[in-house]
């Protein structure tokens, strides 16, 4: 059961396109901006590279058939798929005293909390986003990108389950040149949506700052 002052929780079945689910984010946002509740909601898309608002095309060396569509997040080019979960929160910023640096590591630790969940030993590094360490070194399991607009936060979360790591050959991950990407599957066993879904539920329970 949820706490009372947690925002609502729902599933987008199936694999949303990108552009679909960012036009609903945005409806949601105009109603947050209303006084509706918060929300948080679980998803995945088909394949697409996202080219946040301080990506260079020119980081993407091989789209091939996936499709390019640049978003109004923060960051810079990323890539969404299937096997991946992609969490959007829409959430008012006064939970973190307004403070968008306070909201990202937030959202960290957040992750972090939920792969412990999972049995899996994750970390904070300077860049944004969750690592592990794997056998080739240190490795993104996890990136953030957000936008805030009039004190509420949206976007948010891609968090590799099982996707296919070899898309991220064909373009540099979050401008990130030094450090490999992981997945869920590479590092552990492996867990279905359900089961990484409901280990962040708990962590997100545990660690939610309250509304004032």
């Amino acid at each position: 059961m949820q706490p009372p002052s947690a925002p609502l929780i729902e599933t987008w079945d199936g694999l949303m396109p990108y552009a679909e689910a960012i036009a609903r984010m945005e409806a949601i946002v105009a109603d947050v901006l209303t006084g509706a509740p918060e929300r948080l909601i679980f998803c995945e898309h088909p394949p697409v590279l996202t080219v946040g608002s301080s990506g260079k095309i020119t980081d993407i060396t091989d789209a091939g058939n996936i499709p390019v569509i640049a978003t109004g997040r923060g960051g810079q080019v990323t890539y969404h798929g299937p096997g991946q979960r992609v969490i959007y929160l829409v959430v008012r910023l006064e939970r973190w005293g307004k403070d968008v640096r306070a909201y990202v590591r937030w959202l960290q630790e957040w992750l972090i909390a939920g792969l412990a969940e999972l049995g899996v030993t994750a970390l904070r590094l300077d860049e944004i986003g969750v690592w592990v360490e794997t056998p080739k070194g240190l490795a993104k399991i996890a990136a953030i990108g957000i936008r805030v607009r009039k004190g509420v936060a949206y976007h948010g979360i891609a968090l590799n389950v099982a996707p296919d790591l070899a898309v991220y050959q064909r373009f540099i991950p979050c401008g990130i040149t030094d450090k490999g990407v992981t997945s869920l599957a590479d590092v552990a066993a492996s867990y279905g949506m359900a089961a990484v879904d409901a280990a962040l539920i708990k962590a997100l329970q545990q660690i939610l700052p309250l509304r004032s």
